[in-house]
């Protein structure tokens, strides 16, 4: 096909993705081909709606909150609302990735502290770090 007009499978090969991912994505109202007979063809805004799927869900936004931000393309020609809202989505993100962040930052200083210990542990009963490490691979 041309590159106007794709087959799902040359979609699916330029993303990366499978075609049941992207008869996924149709299934939930994200992705609308036109059908001649019984073949799907994918447009420039097939295309232009799956790049945008596929950084959203990068980036960690359920497909609900991509179709709801892609469907403000629909409705909102100056992309306001659409804006407003996707701030609104990556400000949300960034909040529970800084929350994330901290959780594992904590579990870290914890496996650290457990290493100290178990490793002085270890030199006191006269383990060095090799013969730990020998014991392992034996």
């Amino acid at each position: 096909m041309s590159m106007s007009r794709l087959a799902i499978g040359e979609l699916a090969g330029e993303f990366g993705l499978t075609h049941r991912t992207i008869r996924h994505y149709e299934d939930e109202g994200l992705l609308a081909p036109e059908r001649v007979g019984n073949a799907r063809v994918y447009g420039h805004r097939d295309r232009a709606r799956l790049a945008l799927i596929c950084r959203g869900k990068r980036l960690g936004f359920s497909l609900a909150e991509i179709k709801d931000f892609l469907n403000l393309y629909d409705t909102d020609d100056a992309q306001v609302e659409q804006m407003r809202y996707m701030r609104s989505l990556a400000r949300r993100r960034i909040s529970a990735l800084e929350q994330q962040l901290a959780d594992v930052q904590q579990t870290l200083a914890e496996l650290c502290v457990i290493d100290t210990q178990i490793s002085e542990h270890l030199r006191r009963n006269g383990i060095t770090e090799t013969q730990d490490m020998e014991e392992k691979h034996s």
